[in-house]
């Protein structure tokens, strides 16, 4: 599963995921079209596409799927917190560096913004406030890029995004209203080996190890 986590985008998909490599591993309970000879890398390069071929012959509806993913971790989270906080990390130095940062900070994120606070809070003792945690439902991380850019007090400030997704920062590049960004793929967070090479290649991108991102907030 591990392997396979560079393509999701939001945490529903995992469900989608997981059920998939089952039906890979186990003939007997295909009910999709395309598990039977796909392989981990197919999964990489073809997420896009395998996606909502199983999600129609499922019969699932991404809505639900999201709300059935929230509800679980909601009461896991009100039944333990403790264990649930456990089954969560940050990477090392990254809450520090969120801690000591010199510069604005906003966390833009496809988990429910519930749930990272609740990270923040729990994992990294910081209290980030509540607007500037943008998370499932606040829009595509395009729209809310150009909405803190044209916030007042952004005005004639250096812009910097750093995000682990290499789609998302090609995304960005798409958008000529968003040429001011400075834009980071983080080598740390899920994505491939292929995916790094990829975005050296591209001049807005600028590859990002984890310590260089430590002293980058400070």
């Amino acid at each position: 599963m591990h392997i396979v986590r560079p393509v999701v985008e939001t945490g529903y998909e995992n469900l989608l995921l997981v059920r998939l490599l089952l039906e890979m591993r186990i003939p007997s309970i295909r009910k999709s079209s395309v598990s039977e000879g796909l392989t981990v890398d197919g999964i990489l390069e073809n997420w896009s596409k395998i996606k909502p071929v199983i999600m129609e012959e499922w019969a699932e509806n991404r809505d639900a799927l999201i709300e059935l993913f929230g509800k679980v971790r909601d009461e896991w989270m009100d039944n333990d917190l403790a264990t649930w906080i456990g089954a969560n990390r940050f990477y090392p130095g990254v809450p520090d560096a969120l801690k000591f940062a010199s510069s604005s900070i906003y966390i833009v994120t496809t988990k429910q913004s519930r749930f990272a606070d609740a990270l923040l809070q729990e994992l990294a003792g910081l209290k980030i406030p509540p607007e500037r945690i943008y998370g499932l439902g606040t829009g595509p991380k395009v729209e809310v890029l150009k909405q803190l850019q044209r916030k007042p007090e952004h005005q004639g400030l250096k812009l910097h995004f750093v995000e682990d997704r290499l789609a998302t920062l090609k995304n960005v590049i798409k958008d000529p209203e968003l040429d001011g960004w400075n834009l980071y793929l983080g080598d740390w967070g899920y994505n491939t080996h292929k995916e790094r090479g990829e975005a050296a290649s591209i001049p807005r991108i600028t590859l990002l190890q984890l310590t260089d991102f430590s002293k980058k907030l400070k």
